[in-house]
């Protein structure tokens, strides 16, 4: 996602993602889990920002972040990311890059295109078969939507600008289509933001990420 003054701008909601540097496992074992989420409630404490998701995987995290302020989004991820590499290499006594580079974040449409990240980031655990259902996986705010849940789980959370709707885990366990999955890997891939073409293309505008919606390739000769 390119550098610019205006790509963390306030109100809007961002698909927030970072992988282990050189796709290595970073979450070797429970208490790593648990010392990134200790370190994701302190910065919050430090700058708040309201969180809508996360899922911890071994060796990448998704985060659904809504900052207040232009610069939030970008200040909260460079206090958490320093916190935990210095974490990471004191417990480890390791040094050298933990995460691939700096995080990427993906601009959301405040509509049913959210909804689908969430569902996207919470049903994570499923896809890659490390559990049965979404809720089961501790490390992920869909264990927050159950009956029972901690209470400092759903503190960190924020309900957010759309509302999930009841039986929001049962929409969360089903499946995902190729035609659903597609354009959200998509905006992944691209650093593209995420929603109907006309906010797209305005919010593209906006932010500065034009290129992130051009065809990618070299156009063809003759102009066919």
């Amino acid at each position: 996602m390119p550098r610019t003054a205006r790509a963390s701008q306030g109100g809007l909601c961002y698909h927030v993602i970072n992988r282990g540097n050189a796709r290595q496992t970073v979450f070797r074992k429970k208490a790593d889990y648990q010392a990134f989420l200790e370190l994701l409630a302190q910065a919050q404490k430090r700058l708040p920002l309201r969180i809508l998701a996360f899922c911890l995987m071994p060796n990448h995290f998704h985060l659904a972040l809504w900052p207040l302020a232009d610069g939030d989004l970008s200040r909260f991820m460079q206090w958490l990311s320093t916190a935990h590499v210095r974490r990471y290499h004191r417990h480890y006594q390791s040094s050298g890059h933990v995460w691939q580079g700096r995080f990427k974040a993906f601009p959301i449409q405040q509509d049913d295109h959210l909804l689908a990240v969430l569902r996207y980031i919470e049903r994570n655990p499923v896809r890659a078969a490390l559990v049965r259902r979404a809720e089961d996986w501790p490390w992920s705010s869909a264990a927050a939507w159950q009956p029972g849940a901690a209470d400092e789980l759903r503190k960190l959370l924020h309900p957010g600008p759309v509302p999930r709707g009841r039986g929001w885990l049962k929409h969360v366990n089903r499946p995902l289509t190729q035609a659903e999955l597609k354009p959200l890997r998509e905006c992944v891939n691209r650093g593209r933001p995420f929603g109907s073409r006309v906010w797209t293309t305005r919010i593209a505008r906006t932010l500065g990420l034009e290129s992130s919606l051009r065809p990618r390739g070299r156009p063809k000769k003759g102009g066919h």
